[in-house]
């Protein structure tokens, strides 16, 4: 189990070899470099607490600044859950209910994109949203069989707007 700390930690001296250092970014240099390189604001001291553990969450508009200088999925800054104990029911009904919650709202938030917001409200209808999204994304460690069934489905291509409800 990786912290997040400790991915954070690993990046720097992964981006710090593929930038041809030959040794780790200091958090001082990827403060800079997010700064310069994306316009965006990241303290050293910020980056120093994240690692040690004095903050151990991320804001989304943090973790969205780290994953493009690190060229990584925002997904990957968070501490890996291996060996999180299993919810209650209680707190699996309230995580579920948060769950729906968040993907109603992504749905209006992608107008644009019916398809998207579509599939969003389907799971959200769907009464063990959790776990289709669990399922989801066991499935898309399976590279090749996602291109298959976007191939095979034509989910690709954009759908008819419509107006979500």
């Amino acid at each position: 189990m990786m912290t997040l700390g400790q991915k954070l930690a690993q990046l720097r001296m992964l981006e710090g070899h593929a930038r041809g250092l030959g040794r780790e970014l200091t958090q001082t240099e990827v403060s800079r470099g997010i700064r310069e390189e994306l316009d965006g604001k990241i303290s050293q001291s910020y980056l120093s607490q994240l690692e040690n553990g004095a903050r151990p969450h991320l804001t989304g508009p943090t973790r969205l600044l780290l994953a493009r200088f690190f060229k990584v999925h925002p997904g990957h800054l968070v501490d890996d859950m291996s060996e999180m104990p299993a919810p209650t029911l209680r707190q699996r009904r309230e995580i579920d209910d948060r769950l729906d919650m968040w993907l109603i709202e992504g749905a209006e938030s992608f107008e644009e994109d019916p398809a998207l917001a579509e599939a969003l409200l389907k799971i959200a209808r769907h009464p063990k949203s959790r776990d289709c999204l669990l399922l989801l994304a066991s499935i898309v460690e399976n590279r090749p069989l996602i291109q298959h069934l976007i191939e095979k489905l034509g989910t690709s291509q954009p759908a008819r707007k419509r107006r979500i409800a």
